[in-house]
């Protein structure tokens, strides 16, 4: 799996959604960032489109995204933006954990 193709979808959901102008991605101190021009002012809305477009690029993936707002102009939105894959315990501790190796 390469993260550049997650990337690359993501991406081109993103233009397709109506509302967006345009969307791009670049890193910057190797910290991913997701600049976005839209009609839309309204933050929570451009916020759940790339939540959905995130799910969609994800799909079939063992992965989680986290967007950070950064700021905004008139209509320009800059996010900071990244796909990790989630860390799992290996081992045990004891501690009767609710996400336990032992319950797999």
């Amino acid at each position: 799996m390469d993260v550049n193709e997650i990337w690359d979808r993501f991406i081109s959901l993103l233009s397709e959604e109506p509302g967006i102008i345009a969307a791009e991605w670049r890193k910057s101190a190797g910290i991913p960032f997701l600049y976005l021009d839209t009609v839309s002012t309204d933050r929570k809305e451009i916020e759940q489109k790339i939540k959905r477009c995130a799910v969609r690029a994800m799909r079939g993936k063992r992965l989680n995204a986290e967007t950070i707002f950064v700021r905004s102009g008139k209509h320009e939105w800059v996010y900071r933006h990244r796909f990790y894959v989630p860390q799992e315990k290996m081992f045990c501790c004891g501690n009767l954990c609710s996400d336990c190796i032992r319950f797999r």
